[in-house]
């Protein structure tokens, strides 16, 4: 039997966008925008009908673009802990109590008594069903907040990310990819000693094999970091460029304002009544922010090798998930008790049509991103 190559079939969307490549790749900052635009208009919601269609939008524009690669298995990581978050919020609330009233009893824990100074906490007591729903609600937006990003996590590069990082943040990305390989260059390191003693036969549990294997394990750490550091000198780390000191002043107002509004418009966004205020103030404060990194950026002397560029399938990919937070901030104008159901007096949450067909634009990444490589698989052929 001969193994013979053969290609299956790649995901969908083919049609209307390429074969994913070192060329056309889309930029990691595009993905990044398009799913913080899904939490954002998941933060405005608790209609559960909503934020399932929000994570169902999400899981297919994973499905259809993730790849093989590593961090692509990410996603269902970030699906568990959202389902482990719901539950762990169910559980808080039949514990320590809700200030939500409710008519409909499940049942009644013994209560705890607490002293005067922890007044206004209660453990125990009724457990209502609006109680239940209440917190069902709130647990499932943070749940779709986290596979939102989770999202991002299976899509984008890491490392493609923080190389895209601006010049004033270059140590910091440095910094964040010698912590990204230190762990697994160190585990490689344990499984290899516990292999080579394992073949000479040597035991590779209990304390006295673990002190064996800590000190080579130890000594393979700090050879690399005398390496890292050596190769890190040789390309210049840490040389900066003189600048004047009104365009240093200039660039730490600048990024030190944009971020304080960048702050306060994501409070906005994210609380109940602050979208009127907190769409300009974090687009002002991102302004401020680049103009303050590009400036800062004036200080690194280093050029980068083949950068991502944000081509016209990024933009459309980014503007995506804008679209899809703008169009949800906008919902909560016009129909807020479609997007919050009551739960007081409890009524079934129900579809509403308008803000359902704003989380649409969240699937054109699944049209127009680039297609990842087709998996190759080994077929056997009967021999004659």
């Amino acid at each position: 039997m001969t193994p013979v190559p053969s290609v299956a079939p790649g995901p969908p969307g083919r049609l209307l966008a390429p074969v994913a490549d070192r060329g056309n790749a889309l930029h990691p900052g595009a993905w990044w925008l398009w799913a913080l635009g899904l939490a954002v208009a998941a933060s405005r919601t608790t209609n559960p009908l909503l934020l399932g269609l929000i994570v169902t939008v999400a899981g297919y524009v994973v499905a259809a673009r993730r790849t093989d690669a590593p961090w692509a298995r990410s996603y269902g990581a970030f699906v568990k802990l959202g389902l482990f978050v719901v539950a762990l919020r169910i559980v808080f609330s039949v514990v320590l109590g809700s200030p939500i009233p409710g008519a409909h009893d499940v049942l009644t824990l013994p209560e705890l008594p607490l002293p005067d100074w922890a007044r206004g906490i209660r453990v125990g007591g009724r457990v209502t069903v609006e109680q239940l729903v209440f917190a069902l609600y709130d647990g499932l937006k943070l749940a779709s907040l986290l596979i939102c990003v989770g999202a991002a996590n299976a899509l984008a590069n890491p490392a493609r990310l923080l190389k895209s990082l601006p010049g004033a943040l270059y140590e910091a990305g440095v910094a964040v990819v010698v912590a990204m390989t230190f762990a697994p260059n160190l585990v490689a390191d344990v499984v290899r000693l516990r292999t080579a003693r394992r073949l000479r036969g040597r035991p590779t549990g209990g304390v006295r094999a673990v002190l064996q294997i800590g000190l080579p394990v130890l000594e393979g750490a700090l050879e690399r970091s005398v390496a890292v550091a050596a190769s890190m000198d040789a390309r210049g780390y840490g040389r900066t460029a003189r600048v004047p000191p009104g365009v240093r002043r200039t660039t730490n107002v600048l990024t030190l304002g944009g971020l304080l509004g960048v702050c306060a418009g994501s409070y906005g966004l994210l609380a109940a009544q602050g979208a009127g205020y907190g769409l300009p103030l974090l687009a002002a404060g991102l302004a401020a922010a680049v103009a303050g990194l590009r400036l800062g950026g004036r200080r690194t002397l280093r050029t980068r090798y083949r950068p991502d560029r944000f081509g016209p399938r990024s933009w459309l990919v980014a503007a995506s998930g804008v679209t899809v937070a703008a169009l949800m901030i906008h919902a909560n104008g016009y129909a807020p008790d479609a997007l919050h159901p009551g739960v007081v007096p409890l009524i079934a949450p129900e579809l509403p049509l308008w803000p359902a067909l704003s989380v649409l634009p969240g699937l054109l990444p699944a049209l127009v991103a680039p297609v990842p490589p087709a998996r190759t698989a080994v077929r056997e052929e009967p021999s004659a």
